[in-house]
């Protein structure tokens, strides 16, 4: 096939599988959740998917940033999988597991608004926990670690916001913040497989959904990298300072309250 038809092939099918609005913004939106992302580990979805899915909807953003971010950040995990502690960040990945289901059938059954209460509730009680200074001594046991791994998936399932129990817990023990970092990547490109064999099932992998992949891809990835060089100039006060003002930042965007002025 030659290559002008291959070409204008691709144009006309991104011009048909694209919304009709807000690329733009979504693109803007996408890079700064790559700076989040690249910065701390994780972070992406706190932005991206409230702000996203008030352009074109929760079901079609949430498989685009599963996307864009298991590809972009393919490059962080050898560097993660040397500095991470396997051993507790796979306990976590065990709870997931079942989190992850467990937490899809409850976005099914409950009541949306009063699910999307609770997780704000908890999210804000373990940032008060954190600033608190309180701290748990010693290496983190196998059994808490896949319970901690249980209610994030929980939390993924049910509203993506799996990150900050995993964040809180990381950052509640003596570990240093570049192992916290480590952990946290590791963790997620795990956690990632489960949401896409979800997703699969659910039929989520619409044409739309690769369209917008392509487009926002390369804007993430440039945050990401941005991020990440970012971080090799922070000190550890600054990193669990900007984590917590993530926690924060998921906490106040997921409130029901403010659905009125994201959309």
């Amino acid at each position: 096939m030659p290559i002008d038809t291959l070409s204008a092939g691709v144009a006309e099918w991104l011009s048909a599988a694209l919304p009709d609005h807000g690329i733009y913004a979504l693109i803007f939106f996408a890079f700064i959740a790559g700076l989040a992302r690249g910065f701390s580990g994780f972070g992406a979805a706190l932005i991206f998917i409230p702000l996203g899915g008030a352009i074109v909807g929760p079901k079609l953003i949430s498989p685009v940033l599963l996307l864009i971010d298991g590809l972009a950040t393919l490059g962080m995990i050898p560097p993660a999988w040397r500095s991470a502690n396997r051993r507790e960040v796979f306990a976590m990945a065990i709870g997931a597991a079942l989190g992850v289901p467990a937490g899809t059938v409850a976005l099914a059954l409950m009541d949306t608004l009063t699910l999307r209460w609770i997780i704000t509730a908890v999210a804000i009680s373990l940032l008060a926990l954190l600033v608190s200074g309180w701290r748990h001594h010693g290496e983190p046991r196998a059994p808490l670690s896949a319970g901690v791994g249980l209610i994030a998936g929980l939390f993924s399932g049910a509203a993506q916001l799996g990150g900050p129990p995993v964040v809180a817990y990381w950052l509640g023990g003596t570990s240093d913040f570049t192992r916290v970092r480590a952990n946290v990547i590791l963790y997620f490109s795990v956690s990632t497989c489960f949401s896409a064999i979800s997703y699969y099932a659910g039929g989520l992998f619409v044409q739309a959904v690769f369209a917008l992949t392509l487009v926002i891809l390369p804007g993430y990835a440039l945050g990401l990298y941005g991020g990440s060089k970012l971080f090799g100039l922070a000190k550890e006060s600054t990193f669990r300072l900007i984590c917590y003002l993530l926690i924060a930042a998921a906490a106040i965007i997921g409130m029901p309250a403010l659905d009125g002025i994201l959309r």
